[in-house]
């Protein structure tokens, strides 16, 4: 069985530790990729924390790119050597929420045991991915194709913070030309969704951030206006620039502070788009009878409501026209032996997306 270095959590909220695993060979429907890069989640981290649960040890990351370098039985739509996204989404493409152009919420994923162990012990697959690693084996759904040429680093991005921002701003909040939008977090996901409304045509993107220099970062990806979120009433300033309340406010944080003030930004009629995730049990608190008598509404957006196949290509079309800032949103790289570090760097806060760069 082959052996690959990857990147283990053995306890929750402790350092991750580099070690020799072993790799199994793809099954049925399986493809191996060896990853050129991943960039490093909050999503990752909420689990390596043990704000989500989950089984130890395991191997997180889900963020990442490479070639793939072998194909198991009956996979058809890769070829080795062919570059490739690697994501969490893994899809029956049958069952009805797949036939109804939701895979991320696919009924019946298709299962597979864990492809990696450590010392003759099962390791689990943390997100479907284990992409902390040299190389992954994963089912061929979670694949996307890129486009020759693209640069892995910046592919990476798209397997994740991207398509979730830019997702939750096209694909669910369906932003409309000349609509207002207020996104409250201007982190890798809220700069990638600050893109998103600018490229549905939104008259007025407000960024909402704890910090000024992360304001001044998302005017650069398109945002017209930015208000710190310490000032006392945010939402009242928001509205200021726009004359009245958004059509639609994306919560890109998982922040409780965050999630209590969203619906205060809103226009009657509005909607709030609920991206971020809190850790599990972390709830907040809301006046249904705002809501009723204003028309506003809630809803949630995982990864995007990406499908894999219709968004991944115009979306790296965007980026090869010069019309998508992709290696913007890198703000640093490390390598695996660097992970803590980078896991750091990305918790205080001021980091766009950190990625590991893992060489192929």
């Amino acid at each position: 069985m082959p052996q690959i270095r990857a990147a283990i959590c053995h306890a929750f909220g402790q350092p991750l530790t580099v070690e020799t695993v072993d790799l199994r060979a793809p099954g049925p429907g399986e493809v191996e990729v060896t990853l050129d890069a991943c960039a490093i989640c909050y999503s990752d981290i909420s689990y390596i924390d043990g704000g989500w649960g989950g089984a130890l040890p395991a191997v997180y990351g889900h963020e990442a790119a490479g070639r793939v370098s072998a194909t198991g039985p009956g996979v058809v739509a890769y070829a080795p050597g062919d570059p490739v996204l690697v994501t969490l989404i893994r899809a029956c493409g049958t069952c009805a929420p797949c036939a109804t152009g939701r895979p991320v919420h696919c009924a019946t994923p298709p299962g597979t045991e864990s492809p990696l162990s450590w010392n003759g012990k099962p390791l689990k697959q943390g997100l479907n991915c284990g992409a902390f690693a040299e190389r992954v084996v994963v089912q061929s759904s979670q694949l996307a194709s890129l486009p020759a040429g693209i640069p892995m680093e910046a592919a990476a991005l798209l397997s994740c913070g991207a398509i979730t921002g830019l997702g939750a701003a096209v694909n669910t909040a369906r932003i409309r030309p000349g609509e207002v939008v207020t996104v409250i977090g201007a982190g890798g996901v809220g700069l990638n969704a600050i893109q998103g409304a600018r490229l549905a045509g939104a008259a007025r993107i407000i960024a909402v951030d704890m910090n000024a220099e992360k304001l001044a970062t998302a005017i650069e990806f398109g945002a017209t206006d930015g208000v710190l979120a310490t000032n006392p009433k945010p939402w009242t300033e928001a509205k200021r620039f726009a004359g009245r309340g958004a059509d639609a406010v994306l919560v890109t944080v998982g922040a409780i502070p965050a999630y209590d003030t969203a619906p205060r930004f809103l226009a009657p009629g509005g909607r709030m788009v609920a991206v971020g995730m809190p850790h599990s049990g972390a709830t907040s608190a809301y006046e249904p009878v705002i809501l009723a008598a204003t028309g506003q509404s809630m809803t949630g957006s995982l990864m995007g409501d990406t499908v894999l196949a219709r968004d991944i290509p115009w979306i790296t079309d965007l980026y090869a026209q010069g019309r998508l800032k992709l290696d913007e949103l890198i703000s640093g790289r490390f390598s695996l032996d660097e992970i803590n570090e980078a896991i750091a760097d990305t918790r205080a806060g001021k980091a766009r997306r950190n990625v590991l760069v893992l060489g192929g």
